[in-house]
């Protein structure tokens, strides 16, 4: 657990202001002043057990609450505001403006009483236990849940690495006993097959990343991609390692990075315009990042999020969309991702 004990948490509007401070940060989707980038001092940090943290009197929890089931559900075909926006979103992919652009959405779920985001928290450790799992306190008194297989950037001194995380797919029940171990093929013991679709989808966020290394002179490996799998879905990953030699310049390469292709879109400036100025579910912190940042450093992606504020929360997912993309299996692509966290809802 980081807890800040004394003042107030810095805010920052780039992630270049991020070079030479450390701490805990989450970042936006889209930095604003009213959702800027928080960084959290660590005037004290304690390994807790996850019981043990539920029932820490000095945790910042409402008193009170359980974790109920929600009192209202999504429908389960896309909605009219997915539609409009999915034939907004598309129109820009097949008039070629766009390459690749990603599609996102919530829906809200009312809790009959207050519920208690530690014991939301703690159900995810122990759903989750091979993904990022963090809960944050933002000074407006919001909780972000999130549970991610995404790393944006993680090192220790000067050895760094990342990864290009894209395409999905879900597992059948029968395939969910199994483990998905690395593969540079595509191939596993269950038989995935990825998608073209899917394919590119991936190679779109690896050749990105490339880039985005080589703009810093950094010399990089590449491996994979390969399938890796996350709750109840599966998806590619490439796995970039390399050195960096002033970290405290991190800020500066997270700038280049963030949003990368597996949450914006390419190109990037104009897909991410085109997205806030026309998504009509805002995005706040999800599709940004969090994590700790200093001298051991592991930020992920902001994905499978949950906010919580008195006796509701907000679940978000997204998808890719190229020009080849069908909208009911976009549509269900967000309804599979919103599965991990709707699991610790119902549970």
């Amino acid at each position: 657990m980081i807890r800040q004990i004394e003042g107030e948490p810095l805010s920052f509007d780039s992630c270049s202001k991020l070079n030479g401070h450390a701490g805990f940060v989450i970042a936006p989707f889209t930095v604003t002043s009213e959702q800027p980038i928080w960084l959290i001092r660590a005037d004290e940090v304690k390994e807790m057990d996850i019981d043990e943290m539920v029932t820490d009197e000095g945790a910042a929890v409402p008193d009170g609450g359980s974790r109920v089931p929600p009192s209202s559900r999504t429908v389960p075909s896309p909605s009219d505001e997915y539609a409009r926006d999915f034939e907004c979103f598309h129109s820009k992919l097949a008039s070629g403006v766009f390459s690749k652009i990603v599609l996102g959405r919530s829906a809200v779920y009312t809790f009959t009483e207050p519920t208690n985001p530690l014991k939301l928290f703690q159900e995810a450790c122990r759903s989750y236990p091979r993904l990022f799992i963090a809960l944050t306190r933002l000074p407006s008194g919001e909780y972000w849940l999130t549970a991610t297989p995404e790393i944006l950037l993680d090192g220790v001194g000067k050895q760094w690495r990342t990864i290009a995380l894209a395409g999905t797919m879900q597992l059948e029940k029968d395939d969910l006993s199994f483990d998905v171990p690395p593969s540079v093929d595509g191939k596993s013991p269950i038989d995935i097959r990825w998608s073209t679709k899917n394919i590119q989808e991936q190679r779109y966020v690896a050749s990105y990343i490339g880039e985005c290394l080589k703009q810093f002179d950094i010399d990089f490996q590449e491996e994979g991609p390969r399938t890796v799998r996350a709750a109840n879905l599966v998806h590619l990953r490439s796995d970039f390692t390399f050195t960096i030699e002033n970290t405290k310049q991190v800020g500066s390469l997270l700038d280049v990075l963030h949003p990368t292709p597996a949450v914006c879109g390419i190109p990037k400036q104009e897909v991410h315009d085109f997205i806030v100025a026309n998504e009509h579910s805002p995005r706040d912190y999800y599709c940004g990042f969090m994590g700790v940042l200093g001298e051991t450093t592991h930020l992920y992606v902001s994905l499978r999020c949950m906010k919580i504020s008195d006796n509701q929360c907000r679940l978000y997912a997204g998808g890719g969309l190229l020009k080849e993309s069908i909208m009911e299996q976009e549509w269900m692509e967000t309804e599979a991702k919103m599965q991990t966290m709707k699991r610790l809802l119902n549970d």
